[in-house]
């Protein structure tokens, strides 16, 4: 069962929310958080595989995202963002008040729930990200991370094209066509969200040995959108303090692992690890 609804969650920005339902009590909530320049709606079938197994999925546009509200690409803070996340969680805690809670990010949605769940881990049953945008292309554009680092600050709204290599996304032609062809997609980064980015790496790096909840961490192995050595890093380091940390890279896979040929067996994998962790 889908399910939409809009709020205004923060700073009179008006959010999109979507999830997806099994039939009946669902053993779980799993929470999304998106990649950048893209939106909820592309995990419908994320969110069918995950009913099928008795998991309800629920997610939002981030703010300047698919129809939240917003300059498109712009986060005015890391802070601000994180505010976001935590109200959305608030909510489906108030929600589902008997229902284990699980985080799912993905990209630049992996960053930010990684960030998240450093700050605020309590009640959180586990957390899933894939792709995370520890380590990416972006950070290779010099000229860029200098005019974030120099101008981030004083001119947030500024907004440039993220250059996003969409063949990277996936080795399906069809999800790239479909991806190219949605009107909610966009390639809008703003000074303000890049500096928010650069903010959270930094932050999860000198943090990781702090990581507390349970951590499902993957990447595709030929990913060249975001960097399967960042997801490396964070989980040797996660992994000194915390024992529950697993990581999986997935040989030969692109940016997009629930979207490639190979995508049941990445369901099948992320639902394993849920049912463990109940």
């Amino acid at each position: 069962m889908t399910s939409s609804s809009t709020s205004e969650m923060n700073d009179d920005i008006t959010f999109y929310m979507q999830g997806w339902e099994p039939q009946g009590t669902p053993k779980a909530i799993v929470c999304l958080v998106h990649g950048l320049g893209e939106h909820t709606g592309r995990y419908a079938h994320v969110g069918k595989a995950l009913n099928d197994a008795g998991y309800a999925l629920v997610g939002f546009d981030l703010r300047g995202h698919g129809q939240s509200g917003g300059p498109r690409g712009h986060f005015p803070s890391l802070e601000t963002v994180l505010n976001d996340i935590h109200n959305f969680v608030h909510f489906q805690r108030q929600s589902h008040p008997r229902l284990p809670l699980f985080l799912y990010g993905h990209s630049l949605g992996g960053l930010l729930t990684l960030t998240y769940a450093l700050r605020h881990p309590e009640g959180l049953q586990g957390v899933i990200v894939t792709g995370a945008g520890l380590r990416s292309a972006l950070q290779e554009q010099k000229a860029k991370i200098m005019l974030v680092k120099a101008l981030g600050s004083l001119i947030p709204t500024l907004s440039l094209k993220s250059e996003l290599e969409v063949n990277g996304l996936s080795h399906d032609a069809a999800v790239v066509q479909a991806y190219v062809n949605d009107p909610l997609v966009h390639d809008k980064v703003s000074l303000g969200l890049g500096k928010a980015g650069l903010d959270a790496i930094e932050f999860c790096f000198a943090r990781a040995r702090d990581f507390r909840p349970p951590l499902l961490i993957m990447h595709g192995g030929a990913d060249r959108i975001t960097y399967p050595s960042g997801s490396e890093d964070f989980a040797k380091l996660a992994g000194e303090t915390n024992k529950d940390v697993t990581l999986k890279i997935w040989e030969g896979l692109y940016h997009e692992i629930h979207n490639e040929p190979q995508q049941a067996d990445v369901f099948q994998t992320m639902i394993e690890w849920l049912n463990r962790h109940l």
